[in-house]
């Protein structure tokens, strides 16, 4: 089910820590990072924290430039973005500042904590999950029932953690501070847990006063049905290879990307690519790898548009050459209308030999753009 882009936002010592043990909060940023995180916040639809960052920082969440609060308002949304907290016990003080600051809040909990946030007098929507915390339904209902498409997670590092083991985070923003803490009793930033293989890709550094922030997003793929915040990434990707088939109105514009499960970028194709009239995406790609590389059994395809079935320009249509070169996993945006082919099938195919086949529609809009004078859509 599609829920919002969640961006991780932390700032910590060169050692790793978020806090010390001291009766005050360390303040690991300055002026100038202070105001970036308030312009961040600022362009979101809410801001996440759990129990243990209410109770050992008592923060307000705001959103605090008058300028920025109003251009929130001229542009249709509320002064201040949702505030969501965490909390498995319920067990919260209902005086702290986050309750009677900023706009509407909402507090995600069990159902036993629910009794006791309502005993509290908790000041916020009380949500229950059931008998335990379910990122992915938390994020679904944040999406559903409250329309938030961008989510900024400020802490803390359990929550970070948990997000980024589970491939829930699409963004994370860390700020590193010239300091060290040294502590081992102090609160770190990430915990152990499972977390995804490969690299994350960098996409922005940039001193900050005498801070230095560094964004990074995951691009390892997901190895099940549940999909990981790579995986929108990568069939984004896709469906903007889409846009740039030469347009046809007897085939559709369709991109394609394989990447291995560390992340690495394997190749790209898209339909129509190097003035071939009938090549396809999928094609194009795979023809670009040597059929021997090992990576390839536990690589993905990411297709903007489900490969096809059964194709009259070529012997082999794009399900057959995907089994053929052992990919078994297969990431889609648009399951194939009957356009050209009736009762087109290709995850039908796949799945008949043991391949997965994973469907994000939130993508469909963006896979279908570029065949609309196809559709008629």
């Amino acid at each position: 089910m599609p829920h919002p882009y969640v961006l991780l936002s932390a700032a910590v010592s060169l050692d790793g820590y978020l806090d010390d043990t001291g009766p005050d909060r360390l303040l690991l940023s300055g002026p100038e990072d202070f105001d970036r995180v308030d312009e961040v916040r600022a362009s979101v639809d809410a801001i996440l924290i759990g129990a243990g960052t209410i109770r050992a920082d008592n923060p307000r969440l705001l959103v605090n430039a008058p300028e920025r609060r109003a251009a929130r308002v001229a542009g249709g949304r509320p002064a201040y973005p949702l505030k969501v907290a965490v909390s498995g016990s319920g067990d919260l003080d209902p005086a702290a500042h986050f309750w009677h600051t900023g706009g509407a809040k909402v507090l995600y909990t069990t159902d036993k904590g629910a009794e006791r946030a309502g005993a509290h007098g908790i000041a916020a929507d009380i949500m229950p999950l059931g008998t335990g915390l379910d990122w992915r339904r938390l994020l679904t209902h944040l999406y559903d029932a409250y329309g938030v498409r961008r989510l900024m997670v400020e802490g803390g590092g359990l929550i970070h953690t948990q997000l980024l083991t589970q491939g829930l985070a699409d963004e994370l923003q860390l700020v590193l501070a010239p300091l060290f803490v040294g502590d081992p009793d102090a609160a770190r930033l990430f915990g152990p847990g499972t977390y995804q293989g490969g690299r994350l890709r960098l996409r922005e550094t940039r001193p900050i006063g005498d801070v230095v922030l560094m964004r990074y997003e995951p691009t390892a793929p997901g190895a099940g049905p549940l999909p990981v915040a790579a995986d929108h990434h990568w069939l984004a990707l896709a469906c903007e290879l889409a846009d740039r088939c030469p347009p046809s109105e007897t085939a559709f514009s369709v991109g394609a990307v394989v990447v291995a499960a560390d992340g690495t970028e394997l190749a790209r194709g898209h339909s129509r690519e190097g003035g071939d009239p009938v090549v396809h995406a999928e094609e194009a790609a795979l023809a670009k790898i040597d059929p021997a590389d090992p990576r390839l059994p536990a690589a993905t395809v990411y297709s903007s548009l489900e490969p096809c079935a059964r194709r009259a320009s070529r012997p082999s249509p794009c399900a057959r050459l995907i089994l053929d070169a052992g990919v078994r996993r297969v990431v889609t945006a648009w399951r194939e209308p009957d356009t050209f082919v009736a009762g087109a099938d290709g995850g039908g195919v796949l799945a008949a030999e043991d391949a997965l086949v994973v469907v994000l529609p939130e993508h469909e809009e963006a896979a279908e753009a570029p065949n609309r004078h196809l559709t008629g859509r």
